[in-house]
């Protein structure tokens, strides 16, 4: 059974159309890219997935339930979460107060906030950043902890919005293995917007492609990579020519 539906959704700004009759499913246990050149209206459709817009047209299943145009945090306590694309924390608060903001979503007890949260720091290697301001890490770090803060409300499914943008090789590669463990160990289902097709190519079992707002490809990451459609809008000659390369 899907986890998410995904069903005719078109979202309007004025006389902007951003999504535009999207469809698409998500089964349980699947790691999701989701791709398309800057405007292609991702991050939008994470928005209405979410509740922070309303979905003009369409509808939106998520564990079985129509979730379409609930509030944000209705539709998080039904066990979908998601990062930004910049993590706005709070200045005054250490890594751990940031992540245990997460758990109170699932508890009222500060005592059993703490616990989940010192758990999520142990598996996202940040129990040294304990009490460090998020205000105070690098970029790197500061995804991590945007990560760590929506496990805390103990997602069923996890979306991610650019959680590589801005870094360098190494933590591209920190990243991806956090991204793998959540999946793989924790058991969560996601969906990843992303511009770094190395991570994208080498993590997801299926990939969705959106270009000015319309869905234009779905498969394999090899099967989109080819895609001439795909190369067109988004990917070019060269990363085709190379993904070939390495077949």
């Amino acid at each position: 059974m899907s986890i998410l539906q995904v069903i005719e959704v078109t979202k309007d700004f004025g006389g902007l159309r951003a999504n535009d009759n999207i469809s698409f499913s998500v089964e349980r246990g699947e790691l999701v890219g989701l791709i398309g050149p800057n405007g292609a209206g991702k991050t939008t459709l994470f928005n209405c997935i979410c509740g922070y817009h309303q979905v003009t047209h369409g509808k939106i299943i998520f564990d079985g339930e129509d979730i379409t145009n609930l509030r944000p945090h209705e539709v998080a306590r039904r066990g979908l979460a998601r990062t930004f694309q910049v993590y706005l924390a709070s200045g005054d608060l250490s890594v751990e107060e940031n992540i245990m903001v997460g758990c109170f979503m699932r508890t009222k007890s500060r005592h059993q906030a703490r616990h989940k949260a010192r758990e999520l720091m142990e598996k996202l290697s940040l129990t040294p950043l304990a009490t460090t301001l998020v205000t105070d890490l690098p970029v790197a770090a500061q995804k991590k902890v945007s990560m760590a803060t929506a496990l805390g409300t103990e997602p069923k499914l996890l979306l991610l919005d650019e959680v590589a943008a801005g870094l360098n090789p190494s933590e591209i590669d920190e990243i991806m293995e956090s991204i793998r463990h959540i999946h793989e160990e924790m058991g969560i289902t996601i969906i990843l917007i992303e511009h770094v097709m190395e991570l994208v190519m080498r993590i997801s079992h299926r990939v969705i492609v959106l270009d000015s707002g319309v869905k234009i490809s779905e498969g394999d990451p090899a099967t989109v990579a080819s895609d001439p459609d795909v190369i067109k809008a988004y990917l070019g000659e060269k990363f085709a020519r190379e993904q070939m390369l390495q077949k």
